[in-house]
C-alpha cells in the first residue's frame, strides 16, 4: 500500500518542481505562446473578415455584370428596331421612288404615243389631202362629157389608191 500513497517529501519537492516549471514557464513561454494564439486568432479573424469582403464584393459584381448584361440586351434590342425601321424606311422609299418612275415612265410612253398618234393622223391627213389633189387634178385634165362615166373614173381612182 505504500506504493498507493506518496510520502510527503515525494509530495512537496514534486510540488516545489511543477511551481519551479510553472514559473519559469509563466516568465519565459506564456507570453509568447499567448502571443502567437492571439496573432493566429487574429489572422483567422481578419481571413474570415477578409472572405466576408470578398463574398460581398463578388455579389455587387455580379449585380453590377447582370445590371450591364441587362443594359446590353435593352441597347441590342434597340438597335436591331431601329436597324428593323431603317430597313422599313429604305424599302417603303425605294418603293415610292419606283412607283414615281413607274408613273413617269407610263406618262412619258403615254405622251410618246399620243405624239406619234397625232403624227400618224397628220401624215394620215396629208397623204389622204394629197390623194384628193391627185384625184381632182386627174378628174379636171379628162374632160368628160357623161357623169357616169366621171363617177365611174372616180371609183376606179378610189380602188386603185392604197392606203398604208
Amino acid at each position: 500500500m505504500d506504493l498507493l500513497k506518496p510520502g510527503l517529501g515525494l509530495l512537496f519537492w514534486t510540488l516545489l518542481a511543477f511551481a519551479i516549471v510553472f514559473f519559469i514557464l509563466k516568465k519565459f513561454a506564456w507570453k509568447p505562446i499567448l502571443s502567437s494564439l492571439n496573432e493566429r486568432e487574429q489572422g483567422i479573424a481578419d481571413s474570415l473578415e477578409s472572405a466576408q469582403k470578398m463574398k460581398l464584393e463578388m455579389a455587387q459584381i455580379k449585380s453590377e455584370n447582370e445590371n450591364l448584361l441587362a443594359k446590353a440586351r435593352e441597347e441590342r434590342a434597340q438597335l436591331l428596331k431601329e436597324a428593323r425601321e431603317t430597313r422599313d424606311r429604305i424599302v417603303n422609299e425605294a418603293k415610292e421612288l419606283a412607283k414615281s418612275e413607274a408613273n413617269k415612265i407610263i406618262l412619258d410612253a403615254q405622251a410618246a404615243i399620243n405624239q406619234q398618234k397625232m403624227a400618224a393622223l397628220t401624215e394620215v391627213k396629208n397623204q389622204v389631202g394629197n390623194l384628193v389633189i391627185e384625184v381632182s387634178e386627174k378628174v379636171l385634165r379628162r374632160e368628160l362629157a357623161n357623169k357616169a362615166e366621171q363617177e365611174g373614173y372616180i371609183k376606179k381612182l378610189a380602188e386603185e389608191v392604197k392606203l398604208n
